[in-house]
């Protein structure tokens, strides 16, 4: 009998979601719990299991069509049943798919967040189908065949790169002679500058158009909200990092024994959360009303990670109770996860606040986007050695790094902000600070 495979509630209320590949197609046997699909929706990719051993019977969408939350998704014909009625089937089917929704985490695969800001394109692969379309003229040969004119005429037109559509034919019902080439190349330029010119400088006579689906959707979404209705406020300031990273350099073999490999970034991500917890504020979240604030005692920072899937932003839970032994441990762990394209919904969602290093790229001076409903973002520019004068107006060569922050002016003002980054500079430029947090 063929049973449907009706398509769950994966999560979060979502009503729609991508097929984004078939790895089973029809007419080929499947086992039980086998992947048959992964469909992905604007935070999470899904692998859907085979609820029995059957064989795949019909695909309801094609990879890149957009199937629909309760409509069946797959048929499966499942072989040494007895008949049974549609609904009993199809019953059966949906009880499945409950059970995979609600075990979804172990099959979660993450394409993305988005919620902080920025970019990205991927591979055909693992994006939605492009849509190519030509608008252009038509192509020379199309004009060419459409013109009347003999073998010999066509061939003398190529020889001297002309376009048969531009020439008057003075023949049969303008039918375009050897005479009428004659007397076009009298008045034309050069054919052969002509077409040296033609293909040093090709023209460009169409366009492309996709669909905005999965993580540019959902970014596109989110951060045109948050810009709409958090009025940003952003502050940078310079960060002198040289004794700080000395102090690195110092403990990269202790981690190394360890196989973790030591950044400033754990520095950054614990001193942010020790910062938090002297100005609350910027740890906290304002209701969409804007008549309540809440403030949450658990520091949940989060990473903003350029993956080939685009930018996902994972966060480290609780980290003013971790050490920085820790913190670089679970921070391998995401930025690989988020790489290889497996990070759950659990390590997506919750996030207080959120932390771009997108000096490691390049840059050093940003304006981050807030990630509604959080209220402040802080981006790392990039570090670098630059000459500074000394307290006694001697230059040196510094590590400097500045960091730019935007703050939701409806509630953090200026001053607290700059008191803010303030304490923040206090613990990086004077490491020894740290030994009381760590």
């Amino acid at each position: 009998m063929n049973v449907d495979f009706i398509l769950p509630d994966i999560g979060e209320g979502i009503v729609e979601c991508e097929v984004l590949k078939w790895y089973i197609q029809e007419g080929e046997m499947v086992k039980e719990d086998q992947t048959v699909a992964d469909v992905m929706t604007d935070k999470v990719t899904v692998e859907i299991p085979a609820m029995h051993d059957g064989i795949i019977a019909k695909h309801y969408y094609a990879e890149g069509e957009i199937a629909v939350v309760g409509q069946p998704l797959f048929a499966l014909t499942i072989e040494g049943e007895e008949n049974s009625t549609a609904a009993t089937a199809t019953a059966t089917a949906t009880a499945t798919a409950t059970a995979l929704a609600e075990s979804q985490a172990t099959h979660s695969v993450i394409k993305d967040m988005a919620e902080a800001s920025h970019l990205k394109s991927s591979s055909a692969t693992q994006q939605p189908i492009a849509i190519s379309q030509s608008l252009g003229e038509p192509s020379v040969q199309e004009a060419q065949a459409r013109a009347l004119a003999t073998p010999a005429v066509r061939k003398m037109a190529r020889e001297q790169a002309i376009d048969l559509q531009q020439v008057t034919g003075s023949g049969k019902n303008g039918r375009v002679l050897k005479e009428d080439l004659q007397e076009f190349l009298k008045h034309a330029p050069d054919p052969a500058v002509d077409n040296l010119a033609s293909k040093s400088a090709p023209v460009a006579r169409g366009q492309r158009t996709e669909p905005l689906r999965g993580i540019t959707a959902a970014m596109a979404k989110h951060m045109a909200d948050s810009m709409r209705t958090i009025p940003h406020f952003t502050y940078a300031e310079e960060f002198d990092l040289t004794e700080l990273e000395q102090l690195r350099q110092a403990l990269k073999p202790d981690f190394s024994a360890q196989e973790l490999r030591l950044t400033l970034l754990p520095f950054f991500i614990k001193t942010l959360a020790v910062s938090l917890k002297q100005f609350p504020i910027l740890n906290a979240q304002l209701n969409e009303p804007a008549t309540e604030i809440t403030y949450f005692d658990a520091i949940n920072i989060g990473l903003a990670v350029d993956t080939p899937q685009g930018l996902l932003v994972p966060n480290i839970k609780n980290v003013q109770l971790k050490s920085i032994v820790e913190i670089t441990q679970e921070l391998a762990q995401l930025t690989e996860q988020a790489k290889a394209g497996k990070l759950t919904s659990e390590q997506l969602q919750g996030g207080t606040i959120t932390l771009s290093n997108i000096g490691t790229i390049g840059g050093t001076v940003a304006t981050p986007i807030i990630s509604k409903p959080e209220v402040a973002i802080f981006a790392l520019g990039k570090a670098q050695y630059l000459p500074r004068f000394n307290a006694e107006d001697q230059v040196e060569k510094r590590l400097l790094l500045t960091l730019s922050g935007s703050a939701d002016h409806r509630i953090i003002d200026g001053a607290t902000l700059a008191r803010f980054v303030a304490y923040w500079k206090k613990l990086l430029e004077n490491p020894k600070h740290l030994i009381i947090h760590l």
